[in-house]
């Protein structure tokens, strides 16, 4: 039984990292946290403790994250969060953090939320909220509470 639990824990761990919430093809993915917490009748699995998800497109740090899935198992996949106010994504081409962040397989959408920073080389965005549709490639930046979307970008 132990064994079958273990095997369920990496098949849920390959199909959620390697979804379509980090990239297109299905590619190796390597988490290391603290601790990891399967619980079948929440239907979900919990990383906690300086958490790191390495992919070949993205790598991500959050002191806890929470793989949430649906009567499908782990291949039905429906959310993937990642908490605890210090919540960093990094590609090759930009570096993002925020207080949260969710992606929902099923519209593709992956939101970073809470003091959002994005850096790149052209310069850094600022807002509250950071929404990024996959299908798309389209970035909204929104900023609450009366706040503003600020930049500062330089020139070539």
């Amino acid at each position: 039984m132990k064994a079958m639990k273990q095997a369920r824990l990496i098949a849920l761990t390959t199909l959620l990292l390697a979804s379509p919430a980090l990239a297109l093809a299905q590619n190796r993915v390597e988490i290391t946290a603290d601790q990891t917490v399967m619980n079948d009748s929440a239907r979900e699995v919990t990383f906690t403790g300086d958490v790191i998800v390495i992919h070949p497109n993205v790598t991500v740090w959050a002191p806890k994250v929470v793989a949430s899935y649906g009567e499908g198992g782990t291949t039905d996949i429906k959310t993937f969060v990642a908490t605890g106010g210090n919540v960093r994504l990094k590609t090759d081409e930009q570096d993002a953090t925020g207080e949260h962040a969710v992606y929902t397989p099923g519209d593709q959408l992956l939101r970073l939320t809470g003091n959002v920073v994005v850096n790149n080389a052209s310069g850094t965005v600022n807002a509250t909220e950071l929404v990024v549709n996959l299908a798309t490639n389209v970035s909204t930046f929104t900023s609450g509470g009366g706040g503003r979307v600020t930049g500062v970008f330089t020139s070539q």
